[in-house]
């Protein structure tokens, strides 16, 4: 999907609904923090006006989220999202390793931030999955569909860590599941691109996923985890 089709795309998508599943995945894949348990009673609230296909998996990350006492689940968080390279929240990694076409990409994403009022915190990474998703789940329509622009640009890296959480088991995975069930099937050159980067994993790098799951990384996104082997 070229950049123009991005941006017919991204104001199509840049619905409520897909604003809420934004925000809720957002705040479930930051780093888990003292602030998070009192979050849980307004997510739940969000999350039962969405329709089944956003609202099951939310609901099983939020639930795993809410049953898990705080430094258990950071000591999680951290083994999922720290120490595994395939499952890195980082988007621009999965488009260029660690090469200096990364640090390009994460100039351009600070100004599209900056062009619709978002500004970070120094400590924040622009590609960090959780800020993308909240500038999706903004409060206009500029800055929802900046936000999905950039969830498109970078949806080959999307749907590997979406296959990636599946594959492991991860109870983070059903956020990843409903932030590719807002974006549109997979389709063409973006196919391609998941099964490529499934099978090779980012320039430079051998941190792909074994290339007999390059096929499932471009299957729909159904809630059956059958069609990735892994368990819910």
């Amino acid at each position: 999907m070229n950049r123009v089709a991005r941006a017919r795309a991204a104001a199509r998508l840049a619905t409520r609904e897909a604003a809420v599943a934004h925000r809720v995945a957002a705040l479930l894949l930051e780093y888990p923090t003292e602030d998070l348990p009192a979050l849980v009673p307004t997510l739940r609230a969000a999350v039962a006006e969405l329709p089944p296909h956003l609202a099951e998996p939310l609901a099983r990350t939020l639930e795993h989220v809410a049953g898990t006492p705080l430094p258990e689940l950071a000591a999680q968080y951290v083994e999922t999202f720290d120490l595994r390279r395939r499952c890195s929240p980082y988007l621009t990694y999965y488009a260029y390793g660690d090469t200096r076409r990364r640090g390009v990409a994460l100039v351009e994403m600070k100004q599209a931030y900056r062009a619709v009022g978002l500004e970070l915190a120094d400590e924040e990474l622009p590609d960090h999955l959780a800020v993308v998703l909240e500038c999706a789940s903004g409060p206009d329509d500029g800055a929802r569909e900046a936000g999905l622009r950039l969830l498109l640009a970078h949806r080959a890296g999307l749907e590997l860590l979406r296959l990636a959480l599946l594959d492991a088991g991860s109870p983070w995975a059903g956020a990843l599941v409903a932030v590719c069930a807002t974006l549109p099937p997979l389709e063409g050159d973006d196919r391609d691109a998941v099964a490529r980067l499934a099978a090779e994993g980012p320039p430079g790098e051998e941190v792909g996923l074994d290339p007999s799951l390059a096929l499932a990384a471009t299957e729909p996104y159904a809630l059956d985890p059958s069609t990735t082997g892994a368990d819910r």
